[in-house]
């Protein structure tokens, strides 16, 4: 299977284009503007990687959480080129994508997306009746009795902060640096077939953004409210 798998949901964006689990191309780019620089990187992965759009199997993007602004923009691109190209479209969660890059032995995986606005969007690697447990937005100190003690590892972006207030808090964290692998993310997706995806899409829909609560913005006028 020939995924094309792209994540903007933390900062930045990454896209690769993976066959069998094996990466063929790929690019990862800091910075805003992805609505303008997302479909040109991929146009490029997809030269560099030598494949036909018209050969994709399966389309895979991050649904969040994550930015607000960059959570749209790479599912808008993801849901127009499924429906463009007739393929199927896989939505993996952010944190999910995270925690499958590092999974150490003896500590917890703990994901996390800073919120930007004084808390964390977090995913601990526990799994729930066959599934990893949801995501959920936290603060330092909710998460801190969350993870109950336990040595961890914070994995993400801009990280070191939260990691340097769990152990004040008196955990026992490290963390590691890092932003979805898009790879990662393609090997996620092709745990189920293209036809598993294709059905999924018509039973459920294409993949929608994962947000844990409202979104701030600011009007014209300056205010500021909270949408869901």
């Amino acid at each position: 299977m020939t995924v094309l798998a792209f994540d903007c949901a933390v900062t930045g964006m990454t896209v690769a284009v993976v066959r069998d689990g094996v990466r063929l191309a790929g690019l990862a780019e800091e910075g805003r503007d992805q609505a303008a620089r997302l479909l040109p990187a991929i146009a490029s992965v997809l030269v560099e990687a030598r494949v036909d759009r018209r050969d994709l199997s399966l389309i895979a993007a991050t649904v969040g959480p994550g930015s607000f602004t960059g959570v749209r923009v790479g599912l808008a691109a993801a849901r127009g080129l499924a429906v463009g190209l007739g393929v199927p479209l896989a939505g993996i969660p952010t944190t999910s994508v995270l925690l499958a890059q590092s999974r150490p032995e003896d500590r917890l995986a703990v994901a996390a997306v800073d919120s930007r606005l004084g808390d964390w969007f977090c995913a601990l690697d526990e799994v729930f009746e066959g599934e990893l447990a949801a995501p959920f937005a936290a603060s330092t100190h909710d998460l801190a009795k969350r993870i109950a003690g336990r040595p961890c590892l914070v994995v993400g972006t801009g990280v070191k902060a939260l990691a340097a207030a769990l152990v004040a808090a008196g955990i026992d964290a490290v963390a590691e640096e890092a932003v979805p692998d898009p790879v990662v993310l393609a090997r996620l997706a092709d745990d189920k077939s293209a036809d598993a995806w294709r059905t999924h899409n018509e039973h459920e829909g294409l993949p929608r953004p994962l947000y844990l609560r409202g979104v701030n913005i600011t009007l014209p006028d300056g205010a500021r409210r909270t949408v869901d």
